[in-house]
């Protein structure tokens, strides 16, 4: 587990924070100020064709036409292909070991992106700078506005290269990020109006739904977040990572790590050893999916085999860093929310 951008943060950090992941803003089922997204920050087509788009940092990017030549973090590229905007050039997880699309790439065909990077604190600016792109699209974990993935060694000579928009995910609800996503994608020539957007979105809040009333009849459920390296586990408070905070605002009970407040960690997480696992009780286990995490199937510490979730049956996989497009949230949703409703009380 180990990629961190934020710079009060250790590299493997934030990775196990779950994804300082969060992703959000302003709820759309359950408001919330801190990270909604008005029309002021909205992208503003100009007279023939001329572009602009106010990110979550304050900067306003402005081109003579939209962009075609745009170069993302895979897992915006995957949220922005479900609205039908193709992006050629990635950075970060986008292939595994074997060649196939790695969990944060979505439905992207892998096989036909230019990839920069494939790991944390890669980016090869030389291919970047042939590429020619007209912008850079990441997203951001920290409140100063760090681009996500692009390596901080690097960072001022890629800038040179094109300008860069962020979407930010730090410490706001899934649903703020999701709209700010909805409004690039939007900006960028997708038809934000069609069937497939229009019935995703649909689906999504009623996955809010589903989850909501499961969290109300069941509140004696509680939910942990936890991330697998070789030699600890990380389990995540709620926060700051936007799905954790949205999930809990609907009223889902996680465990809340009691050490996650201290540095160095700032709250996202608190690291366990093997031997302490059991330190939470839980009786539903949320497990970071993200390849650079050891996946459930994989873990054998016996002090893990003995968790009363785990031997229940009762771990499901949890996408620490979102595809922020309503297709690919909404399981996510629901995925929880069948958890709970079927979960046996074993903490």
């Amino acid at each position: 587990m180990s990629h961190t951008r934020a710079t009060h943060l250790t590299r493997r950090g934030i990775l196990a924070a779950g994804g300082a992941l969060g992703l959000g803003a302003a709820l759309a089922a359950c408001g919330d100020d801190k990270g909604k997204s008005g029309s002021e920050g909205q992208a503003k087509p100009g007279k023939g064709g001329a572009w602009s788009f106010k990110d979550d940092r304050g900067t306003t990017v402005k081109l003579g036409s939209v962009p075609t030549r745009i170069v993302a973090f895979t897992g915006v590229a995957a949220a922005l292909y479900d609205y039908g905007i193709e992006v050629k050039g990635v950075f970060g997880p986008t292939k595994t070991k074997d060649g196939k699309a790695d969990v944060q790439a979505g439905d992207m065909d892998v096989s036909k992106l230019t990839v920069f990077g494939n790991v944390f604190n890669q980016f090869n600016v030389e291919q970047y700078a042939a590429f020619a792109p007209e912008v850079l699209i990441t997203t951001t974990f920290d409140p100063k506005g760090v681009l996500w993935y692009v390596p901080l060694e690097s960072a001022a000579k890629i800038a040179k290269l094109a300008p860069s928009v962020a979407v930010s995910v730090y410490d706001r609800p899934l649903t703020g990020p999701l709209q700010r996503m909805w409004e690039l994608a939007e900006s960028l020539g997708a038809d934000t109006k069609s069937a497939k957007v229009v019935d995703a979105k649909k689906r999504f809040e009623a996955a809010a739904a589903r989850l909501r009333k499961a969290a109300r009849s069941r509140p004696e459920i509680k939910v942990m977040a936890g991330s697998a390296a070789q030699d600890a586990f990380y389990v995540s408070g709620t926060n700051l990572s936007a799905d954790l905070e949205y999930f809990k605002s609907l009223g889902v009970k996680f465990v809340e790590p009691s050490e996650a407040a201290k540095k160095p960690t700032g709250g996202w997480f608190e690291t366990l050893s093997w031997e302490n696992v059991d330190k939470y009780p839980a009786d539903i286990i949320i497990m970071d999916d993200r390849s650079s995490t050891i996946q459930p199937a994989d873990i054998t510490k016996a002090t893990w085999k003995k968790l009363p979730a785990v031997k229940a049956g009762q771990v499901i996989p949890r996408s620490a860093e979102p595809i922020l497009s309503y297709d690919k949230c909404a399981p996510l949703l629901e995925n929880l929310a069948k958890a709970i409703e079927t979960a046996k009380k074993v903490s």
